[in-house]
């Protein structure tokens, strides 16, 4: 759901003060596509810094490859790829979309990037263990497909600014960039970035607003604490008269 939806403007808005901000992310950070396509599977429900340890183990056994992959046991997978966590679940995943690839499109990358955007996306989302995320990212940055990747850390800044509420699901987090931005792969690419550069940076779990590029933009202030701009619901707030500030919970109880 869309709590106060902004205008084509506003989405644009937020792109200019993260581009000013931050620059360039040249991102996804891959030889090869499918290099991405294998740190999309590997990123699931882990750090970078984790995949990137993974993918390193790949490529020191050279086994960073459609076909290797394809002929390779999922526990010898595996174990290559301890690094990202959850490695058994992680292998299987990554050699039912190496499988997908090879017999589809008889291991090519080009005549899987031929097909229509909706109709490949139809056919990842069918393999097991690819969820919208990791289809999108692997359609954006391996392919070239004009379609716009929200995670987490999206959700994350759009609830916090109010924009979206917390049950909002992914399709319409999705269509709200969507809806707003001309269909351009070069600025979904880096759109994305900027957000994941924005959340690592400011939007964290336990957030620093101060010098968060989007600070003054819309923010509202019953989201936020007063002291430690932890964001707050509207249920679990409290006044506190002396200084006129919004207490989260943590706050509130040092009070």
């Amino acid at each position: 759901m869309i709590k106060n939806k902004p205008q084509t403007h506003f989405i644009w808005n937020i792109y200019q003060n993260l581009y000013e901000r931050f620059g360039p992310q040249f991102w996804w950070p891959a030889d090869s596509e499918f290099e991405v396509i294998v740190g999309a599977v590997l990123t699931q429900n882990t750090n970078w810094k984790n995949v990137e340890k993974a993918i390193d183990n790949l490529k020191a056994a050279d086994v960073l490859k459609l076909e290797s992959l394809h002929a390779m046991p999922p526990g010898r997978l595996a174990n290559y790829i301890k690094p990202a966590g959850y490695f058994n679940i992680k292998a299987k995943r990554l050699k039912n979309v190496v499988a997908f690839v090879m017999e589809r499109f008889d291991g090519s990358l080009d005549k899987m990037r031929q097909q229509p955007l909706e109709v490949l996306r139809s056919q990842l989302l069918s393999v097991n263990g690819v969820g919208p995320e990791t289809a999108d990212s692997i359609l954006l940055y391996a392919l070239g497909k004009s379609v716009f990747v929200v995670d987490a850390y999206t959700k994350r800044f759009l609830i916090r600014h109010n924009w979206v509420a917390p049950q909002a699901d992914y399709h319409q987090v999705q269509a709200l960039f969507s809806g707003a931005l001309k269909s351009d792969v070069k600025l979904f690419n880096e759109y994305h970035a900027l957000i994941v550069r924005l959340a690592k940076e400011h939007c964290k779990t336990v957030p620093d607003c101060r010098e968060c590029p989007l600070v003054d933009m819309n923010y509202d202030v019953f989201s936020r604490c007063g002291n430690c701009f932890r964001a707050i619901t509207t249920e679990n707030r409290k006044i506190d008269t002396l200084n006129n500030k919004f207490l989260c919970e943590a706050c509130r109880s040092l009070k």
